[in-house]
């Protein structure tokens, strides 16, 4: 068995948005599903809120690649799942279709759809999903970079007002600059991390020399 994450130690903090950058196969996605409870680690442990939660599912909130909509169902519908599944309520379902300006639209199922905005339905009943802590799992990897910028920015305003902790994978350099409070870099087989960077208010100038180190910190440039 080869192992794939050796000497990982993260902590995230209450509302902090932390991101992991790494290459394709660096061991992200085994981080996630460790973490969810899909994956049972070799050694080592996963505390939230002072609980163990090794092998447990049910205590995170999680936002898919892909915006996975039930096509039966409406945009209300889709929002109010995860909180049905969990509690067997709707959740905060009218809150957060007036907070995102989606009270229109909650009657519309996704084939009506653009892909932006299945992608905001889709981080919606992530919000309305109970659990501590949200993983995002490379949610704007589909969208054109216009409509990537934008989710960008909403999701900036949304959780400006929710105050979550997010943990999230991405390969954009440049969208884990954007939204991260922090940034960490995964590398090597196994993997471990490498590198743990505070990202700050910048200019033009500090986002980009940033830009530029990480590009060499994940290619070995």
């Amino acid at each position: 068995m080869n192992p794939v994450l050796e000497h990982v130690n993260l902590e995230v903090k209450d509302q902090e948005f932390v991101t992991i950058l790494g290459p394709s196969g660096s061991g992200k996605s085994t981080i996630f599903n460790i973490i969810g409870g899909l994956l049972t680690p070799v050694a080592g442990d996963v505390i939230l809120d002072c609980r163990q939660v090794v092998g447990h599912t049910g205590h995170v909130a999680y936002m898919p690649q892909s915006p996975s909509l039930m096509p039966w169902r409406t945009v209300a519908a889709n929002i109010a799942l995860g909180s049905e599944i969990k509690e067997g309520t709707t959740g905060r379902l009218d809150e957060l279709l007036e907070r995102s300006g989606f009270e229109d639209i909650r009657h519309q199922y996704p084939d009506r759809l653009s892909g932006g905005m299945k992608q905001r339905v889709s981080f919606l009943r992530t919000l309305n999903t109970p659990g501590d802590l949200m993983l995002l799992d490379e949610p704007f990897s589909a969208l054109d970079e216009i409509t990537r910028f934008d989710m960008q920015k909403w999701l900036q305003e949304i959780l400006a007002a929710e105050k979550r902790t997010v943990l999230m994978i991405t390969h954009s350099i440049e969208e884990a600059i954007r939204l991260s409070d922090r940034i960490v870099v995964l590398a090597g087989k196994p993997a471990s991390i490498q590198h743990m960077i505070e990202v700050k208010q910048m200019t033009e100038e500090e986002r980009h020399l940033l830009k530029q180190q990480l590009l060499e910190m994940l290619t070995g440039i």
